[in-house]
This record gives structure tokens, C-alpha cells and sequence, in this order.
């Protein structure tokens, strides 16, 4: 684990963004800026970090945690489902097989959880028993295991726009995907789900609930893209303590972004307008679950990069900072 001091000391060094030239066409998505040139693409891990569908503020080496975590799980599920990664050219990127993002988000729980709009337990606290398609018994507590893992999809709204829970059903009728491409989708994702639960359980960990992105490849095949089973993408709780803090009514452990949406539901907030300022002491405190996951994941030390992030991303991959829109 970093030290608190190099980590206070990298608060006003963090990756917020970037904008540079010889990668390709930007796109930039909450955390992450991705550049497209041919058929590669080139996905850039910001420090950015979002909740409710907000971007809050940054926090010190998440996106080399981030990269390098989805980077390794990638490698360690290949045998599962097939992805987009190519490889690692800086701490901060990976490189990958340029691919159609499909128009959901495959998402999968174990455990009735959350507090954001999207999550099974609002709408089963607001009194609602059903929830994308699935039907749930009564009585359920906040944060119970449930009888099996459920796929629980939802739109990808506008950067901004919250995401909305829907059924299979629901999705197809919305247009944009192929029942075929869904399904088989659907099928990956509940395996690699299978397959982190695994692991995660064997480091103390209890994997929560995930989300995960898929992609098309040039010759039609559906893989996972974006990132998988990182502390951004899912929720993961220590497993130790699970059990007496579910008897005590309190919230479980943390070991993911769930951190900083629990300091923003205590103000109050929930993603309506602009969000209060990130504090530096959660900021940190965010840092170190970034890096407690992967350590516990990987079983690796997390060996930060400190040099100046971004004038090492255009050396690692000759790339140039673009300059602002009306200038030279």
C-alpha cells in the first residue's frame, strides 16, 4: 500500500483529460478518452471519477489502477470470453482491437445493494417487485444475497443522463441491438461473472455486482470491451466482515467507488445538478480501495508511474497534445 503522503502529495497531479493529435478520432466517455485510427483503438484511463452519473472530481493513480486491473483480468478470463485488448503501452492506455460497442450494459447482481436511480434495492425499498423482468420475493433486506446471480440490463444514456434499468424484452423493443447479439452478450456476461466471483472469493472478497460493455468485432463476433470487474465497474465488499454487519443492519465494507457514493448520499446527494466538491481526504481514501482491490486481486504490489502522466503517454505512444479549439 502507497504511502498517504505520496498520494496527498500526487493530488494536483492527477490525469484529468486529455486532447492529443496521432491517435486518431477522441471520443470521451466519463473516465475514459478513447482515440480510434484504423482498426486499433487507444483507450486512455483518466483519473476522472463518476457517480450518479456525474463526473465528481479525480483521484490520485485510479487510472493506472483501473488500466492495469482490467488489463490483467482480461488476460485472466481469456479462456472465458473473448476481448478487445491488444496490449499496455503506458500505464495509463490500453490498446485494443477497434470494435461496435453494443447499446447496453450488461449488468449482473448477486446482492439487493445500491443507492443510485438504477439500483434493485431503490426501486425495491420504493415497494416495487419487479425488477427487469425478474421477479422478487418480499421481505429482502439491503444488502442480502440473493438466490442466484440476476442479469439486469440497462440503456446507455448520454454522458450526463442516467442510466435506465429495462428487461431483455424491454431492450430489444427499444431497437439497436439483435436479439442474437443480446443473448449471446447476456451469455458471456454471466460467465465471466461466474468466473470473478471465483477468484474474488479466493482473496477475501465478495464480487457484488458488475457491469460489463460489449463490442462487435469487424468480423461479427461479440467480445468484452471497456474494462471488466475493476473497482469503477463493480462493487466489492470484504467478505471477513460481510456476515456480522449484515446481522447489524450496517452497510458492508468497501473496497470499490461505493466509498465516495456513500460521502455524497450522506450530503444528500444523488446526481440532481452540480455535484459538491470532492474533498482531498476522500479523494484519498478513494486511492487507497482503488489499490487495496488490486493488490488483493492481482496478488501484485501496485508500483505507481510518477513521472508527469501525460507528457509520458505522448512519448510512450508518439502522440502530441493538441492545442485548444482557435488555436494554432
Amino acid at each position: 500500500m502507497l504511502d498517504d503522503t505520496l498520494l496527498k502529495d500526487h493530488l494536483a497531479l492527477t490525469l484529468e483529460g486529455t486532447h492529443l493529435e496521432g491517435l486518431g478520432e477522441r471520443y470521451e466517455g466519463k473516465v475514459r478518452d478513447n482515440y480510434s485510427r484504423g482498426d486499433r483503438r487507444f483507450i486512455v484511463v483518466t483519473d476522472r471519477i463518476s457517480a450518479f452519473d456525474q463526473i465528481l472530481g479525480t483521484v490520485p493513480f485510479k487510472g493506472q489502477v483501473l488500466n492495469q486491473l482490467a488489463a490483467w483480468w482480461f488476460e485472466t478470463t481469456k479462456s472465458v470470453a473473448k476481448s478487445h485488448f491488444v496490449r499496455v503501452p503506458d500505464p495509463n492506455v490500453l490498446e485494443c482491437i477497434e470494435c461496435k460497442p453494443l447499446p447496453v450494459e450488461l449488468v449482473v447482481r448477486a446482492y439487493i445493494t445500491g443507492s443510485t436511480s438504477t439500483s434493485m434495492w431503490t426501486h425495491y425499498a420504493e415497494g416495487a417487485r419487479t425488477f427487469c423482468g425478474h421477479e422478487l420475493p418480499e421481505g429482502l433486506q439491503k444488502n442480502q444475497r440473493l438466490e442466484r446471480p440476476l442479469l439486469t440490463p440497462a440503456t446507455k444514456a448520454p454522458m450526463g443522463q442516467h442510466d435506465v434499468s429495462a428487461s431483455r424484452e424491454e431492450i430489444l423493443a427499444k431497437g439497436g441491438i439483435e436479439a442474437d447479439d443480446f443473448d449471446r452478450a447476456a451469455e458471456l456476461a454471466m460467465a465471466l461473472f461466474a468466473a470473478g466471483q471465483k477468484v474474488c472469493a479466493e482473496r477475501g472478497l465478495i464480487l457484488v455486482d458488475t457491469k460489463y460493455e460489449m463490442g462487435k468485432t469487424p468480423d461479427g463476433e461479440v467480445v468484452v470491451i471497456d474494462e471488466i470487474h475493476t473497482p469503477d465497474s463493480s462493487r466489492f465488499w470484504m467478505a471477513a466482515s460481510y456476515a456480522e454487519r449484515f446481522e447489524g443492519k450496517l452497510d458492508p465494507e468497501p473496497l470499490d467507488k461505493d466509498f465516495v457514493r456513500r460521502y455524497y448520499t450522506a450530503l444528500g446527494y444523488r446526481g440532481d445538478g452540480a455535484p459538491p466538491p470532492l474533498p482531498p481526504e476522500v479523494r484519498v481514501g478513494a486511492a487507497k480501495r482503488y489499490i487495496e482491490a488490486y493488490e488483493r486481486i492481482t496478488g501484485a504490489s501496485f508500483v505507481p508511474d510518477t513521472d508527469p502522466p501525460l507528457a509520458r503517454i505522448c512519448k510512450n505512444l508518439g502522440a502530441t497534445v493538441r492545442a485548444p479549439e482557435g488555436q494554432s
